[in-house]
């Protein structure tokens, strides 16, 4: 008798399946738009996909007549270079950390504790301090990803190389390594791939803080043009540009994906087992 769970769909089937519930909601909307307009042409809330494609292609081809700038890609720079930049941050400040307390019984009773507190304040809590300490400009921004991300990443790493089996250490010990060379040849390339791991799942938080900095103090980004538009309820612009933010998250992880699978291949092949 077969059971649903050991059931495996077919590569055809399974990419069938993965994009069924994308086209369920695109056609739920598509009605729920079309109802809406039939009652009211002018109404901003639910407009056309033909409408919302068209106003993204101004966006993303026309020039400003104001500044000169394409408004899509302007925006979308500003946003990458944030994200981008907090982000690197707080993956080398979580390796550092992470290895240090994961290592060293000292470090690790002296920082664990601060680390584990600070992951614990909502980032978006201290948020007007931020803006207090840095200024509105690009620094506050970043420093709010890196203090939304960082405290996690650094926990995640310092946990995989607590993991890590005792006896490496003690062959290393044994054949003369010092604790430098134990870091370097022993933890750093076990914890490298899990840095990945971890740096794609802070995206998302990574993305949040992105958008609610933006949303408070820019001039351009992502997150400040759609909470300039929504006092218009211009729902053709705020629309596609929630698209294209999860576009380019999407993009962001399947680049971590591909990296982590050719540089370190072992990993995902002991994972997969």
């Amino acid at each position: 008798m077969k059971r649903l769970i050991n059931l495996q769909p077919g590569k055809p089937l399974g990419f069938v399946l993965g994009l069924l519930p994308f086209v369920v909601v695109v056609l739920v909307y598509m009605a729920a738009s079309a109802a809406r307009l039939a009652d009211n042409p002018n109404d901003p809330l639910l407009p056309s996909l033909a409408a919302m494609v068209d106003n993204f292609q101004r966006l993303a081809t026309e020039e400003n007549r104001r500044t000169g700038d394409i408004v899509l890609w302007l925006d979308t720079q500003a946003s990458l270079y944030r994200l981008g930049l907090g982000v690197l941050i707080s993956a080398l400040l979580g390796l550092a950390v992470g290895m240090v307390n994961g290592m060293l019984p000292y470090a690790r009773h002296s920082f664990s504790p601060f680390v584990a507190v600070l992951s614990m304040i909502p980032p978006l809590a201290v948020l007007p301090v931020l803006f207090i300490a840095f200024g509105v400009g690009e620094l506050s921004k970043v420093v709010l990803i890196v203090f939304g991300t960082a405290p996690f990443i650094m926990r995640d790493l310092q946990q995989r190389v607590e993991e890590l089996p005792r006896e490496q250490f003690t062959k290393a010990q044994t054949l003369g390594a010092s604790s430098w060379q134990i870091a370097l040849r022993v933890v750093l390339p076990q914890v490298l791939p899990r840095l990945l791991d971890a740096v794609r799942l802070s995206l998302g938080a990574a993305w949040l803080f992105l958008i609610a900095s933006e949303a408070i103090a820019a001039t351009e980004g992502l997150g400040y043009r759609i909470f300039l538009v929504r006092r218009y309820l211009d729902m053709e612009t705020i629309l596609p540009y929630v698209l294209w933010i999860t576009l380019l998250a999407f993009l962001f992880d399947l680049m971590l994906r591909l990296a982590s699978r050719l540089l370190f291949p072992w990993y995902q092949s002991g994972r997969s087992r």
